[in-house]
C-alpha cells in the first residue's frame, strides 16, 4: 500500500514500453518473434524503454492529483502534453488516438471539460481506459457515488460515451477490490456485482451486450477463454477483457506484461493497463531491474510517485 503510486505508474510505463515497438502488428506476426525483454527499434525508431501516450496521459493525471482533484487542471495537463510535449519521453507527443486528439482540441478551444470528450458509439476506443488507473489511490476510500462521479469526469475529458465510462469504472473497481481483498478471483466477482448494478441505471442500460462476458462468466470461465477468443484491439471492451485475462492467467509481473504485449495489435495499451494491474498485484519491486534501468525518465516517474504518496488524503 505504501508504494501504490509507484506500483501503478512504473507498472503502466514498463508495460507500455514493452508493447510500443510492436504496436499494431498482427498476433501471428508477433508469435514468430515474440517479445521476451525490453527492446527498441522494431518498427518505431525509438530506444528501448520509450513509452507512449498511455503513460504520458497517466502521468499528466498523476501530476495533477498532487494538488488534489481539479478537472480543469487535468485538462490543462492534457493540452500541455499534446501541444508542448509535457510528460513525454523526448519532449514531443506522438501516437495520439483520434478521439483523444479531437477532445483535447476541444479543451484547448475552451469547451468545458465536462463536454469536451467524444460521445458517439464509434468513440469507444481505449484512450480513457489506458490512463485511468492513477486515480485508484485517490478514490480508494470514497463512497461509491463520489468515486463513480470522478471516474466518469476523468474519462469524459476525452471519452464520454457510457461504454467507455463503465469500462473505466470496471477497471478501477477491479483494482480497488483487489487492494481490499488481496484476491484476484474475489476482486473479479466484486467487480461483476458492481457492473451488474450499474447496468440497471439509465445511463448504462443499453450497455448489457458489450459487458456480457465480463458479467456473465465465472472467474474460471473467463480465465479459461481460449486465446483465439481474446481480442487485443483498440476497442475499449477488447482492451479491458484482454488485460484482465492476462492477469488471470499469470502469477507475476513479468509474465503478465509479456503475455499482454504478445497478444499483438494494440500492444502498448494492453501492455500498459496489464502493467498497471500487475504492478498493483505484485509490486513495482518485482519488475525486472534490467527493464527499469532503461525506462525513459525513470527517476522523474519515481519522483512523481513519491510526491503523490506524500499527499494527505
Amino acid at each position: 500500500m505504501n508504494n501504490l503510486n509507484k506500483d501503478i505508474l512504473l507498472g503502466i510505463a514498463i508495460g507500455d514500453a514493452l508493447g510500443l515497438p510492436i504496436q499494431f502488428l498482427d498476433r501471428e506476426v508477433v508469435a514468430k518473434n515474440p517479445v521476451t525483454t525490453m527492446v527498441g527499434f522494431r518498427q518505431f525508431d525509438v530506444p528501448a524503454g520509450t513509452w507512449s501516450d498511455d503513460s504520458s496521459l497517466s502521468l499528466c493525471l498523476a501530476e495533477s492529483l498532487c494538488n488534489g482533484y481539479d478537472l480543469n487542471d487535468i485538462a490543462n495537463n492534457f493540452i500541455k502534453w499534446m501541444f508542448e510535449g509535457y510528460w513525454t519521453p523526448f519532449n514531443k507527443a506522438f501516437d495520439i488516438g483520434k478521439t483523444t486528439y479531437f477532445a483535447i482540441v476541444n479543451l484547448r478551444n475552451g469547451t468545458s471539460p465536462h463536454l469536451a470528450g467524444m460521445d458517439r458509439e464509434r468513440d469507444n476506443g481505449n484512450g480513457s481506459l489506458m490512463r485511468i488507473l492513477p486515480l485508484v489511490p485517490y478514490i480508494l476510500k470514497m463512497e461509491e457515488e463520489e468515486k463513480f462521479k470522478i471516474i466518469r469526469e476523468v474519462s469524459s475529458l476525452t471519452h464520454r460515451h457510457p461504454r467507455s465510462i463503465l469500462a473505466c469504472i470496471s477497471l478501477c473497481e477491479f483494482a480497488i477490490q483487489y487492494i481490499d481483498s488481496q484476491s484476484i478471483e474475489k476482486a473479479y466477482q466484486a467487480m461483476q456485482q458492481i457492473i451488474l448494478q450499474l447496468l440497471k441505471k439509465e445511463m448504462f442500460i443499453e450497455e448489457d451486450i458489450p459487458f456480457k462476458r465480463l458479467v456473465g462468466l465465472s472467474y474460471e470461465e473467463f480465465k479459461n477463454i481460449e486465446l483465439k477468443d481474446i481480442r487485443s484491439t483498440g476497442y475499449v471492451i477488447d482492451t479491458l477483457e484482454a488485460s484482465l485475462w492476462c492477469v488471470f492467467n499469470t502469477t507475476n509481473y513479468k509474465d503478465a506484461v509479456l503475455k499482454a504485449v504478445n497478444l499483438g495489435d494494440d500492444t502498448d495499451t494492453v501492455g500498459a493497463i496489464t502493467g498497471g494491474l500487475a504492478g498493483i498485484i505484485y509490486g513495482y519491486d518485482t519488475i525486472p531491474p534490467e527493464w527499469l534501468e532503461v525506462l525513459a525518465k525513470k527517476d522523474d516517474i519515481i519522483e512523481l510517485a513519491n510526491r503523490l504518496d506524500a499527499v494527505k488524503r
